[in-house]
C-alpha cells in the first residue's frame, strides 16, 4: 500500500462559475464535500490549497488542514508545487491532485492513481483515462484524449480525435469502427515530489501551448506520465451553474 498525501487545490476564481468553491450543497460547500471525499481515500493526510482567506477559514472551521497559496499560479499543478516546496516534502512522496470542484469524486479512483504511481518508479506521474464509446465523445475538442504505448505510459495527450482510422472515418464519422480504441482522459493526477518542485521552473513548449493542455509539459520535457486505465467515466465535476444544480440533486435525494 502506497503512503500518499491528498492536496486540494482550490482557486476562488472561476470564469464560469464564481465562488463554486463555497456554493452550498445539501449544507455544506461544495469544496468541502471534495474534501470529505479525499479523506475517505487511503490518503494520510488531506491539505486544502487556496488563493482565498474566505475558502481558507472555511475548510479550518470543518476541521481540514490548508494553506493559503499565492494568487498568481496559472495551474493547479502550480500550486501543488508551492504546497510541496513549503511544506518540505521529501522528493519521494506521492502527492495526488484531487481538484476541488469533484464533490462526487470517488475515494477509490484517488487510491487507484497513487498506486499506479507507486508501481511504475520510472514514471514522474501517474493519470486515468476510460474507453471513448461514441463518436460525438470522440470528435469533441472538449474531451481530452490520450494515447498510449505497450507500457501504459502516454505518448500524447489531446483535444484533436486521436488516434485517427483513416480508412473507417474516410468511409464514416458517424459512427466508431468496430474494435476501435480510443481513451478519454480523467483529469486525475499522482506526482512525484521531485517533479512538483521542478514543474514551474519547465518552460511551456509549442504543444502545451498549442493545445493548452499542461500535461503536455511534462513530456516535452521527457517526463514519464503512466495512464491507469478504468473502465467508466467518473461522476462529472461543477463547472456550470447546470452542474452546480446537477450535483445538488444527486446529493440532497442520495
Amino acid at each position: 500500500m502506497s503512503h500518499f498525501i491528498a492536496v486540494i487545490p482550490a482557486r476562488a476564481a472561476s470564469t464560469r462559475l464564481p465562488g463554486k468553491m463555497l456554493a452550498d450543497i445539501a449544507g455544506k460547500p461544495l469544496v468541502i464535500h471534495t474534501a470529505e471525499r479525499a479523506r475517505a481515500s487511503e490518503a494520510s493526510r488531506v491539505i486544502i490549497a487556496t488563493d482565498d482567506r474566505q475558502i481558507e477559514n472555511c475548510a479550518r472551521q470543518h476541521g481540514f488542514e490548508t494553506l493559503l497559496t499565492r494568487e498568481d499560479h496559472p495551474s493547479g499543478t502550480d500550486r501543488l508545487a508551492e504546497v510541496a516546496s513549503t511544506l518540505g516534502f521529501d522528493d519521494t512522496q506521492i502527492i495526488v491532485n484531487v481538484q476541488g470542484d469533484e464533490p462526487l469524486i470517488d475515494p477509490e479512483l484517488i487510491n487507484q492513481t497513487a498506486h499506479a504511481l507507486a508501481a511504475h518508479p520510472d514514471a514522474s506521474i501517474a493519470t486515468c483515462a476510460y474507453p471513448i464509446s461514441s463518436s460525438e465523445q470522440f470528435f469533441n475538442p472538449n474531451v481530452v484524449k490520450v494515447v498510449c504505448d505497450t507500457q501504459g505510459s502516454a505518448i500524447y495527450f489531446s483535444r484533436a480525435p486521436i488516434p485517427w482510422a483513416r480508412d473507417a472515418f474516410n468511409r464514416d464519422r458517424s459512427q466508431l469502427p468496430a474494435s476501435f480504441s480510443a481513451l478519454h482522459h480523467i483529469g486525475m493526477y499522482a506526482y512525484r515530489s521531485f517533479f512538483l518542485k521542478q514543474f514551474p521552473l519547465l518552460p511551456q513548449g509549442m504543444l502545451e501551448t498549442t493545445e493548452a493542455l499542461e500535461q503536455l509539459r511534462a513530456l516535452e520535457h521527457g517526463h514519464k506520465i503512466y495512464v491507469l486505465q478504468t473502465r467508466q467515466a467518473p461522476l462529472a465535476g461543477v463547472d456550470t451553474p447546470e452542474d452546480l444544480e446537477r450535483v445538488r440533486n444527486f446529493l440532497e435525494n442520495r
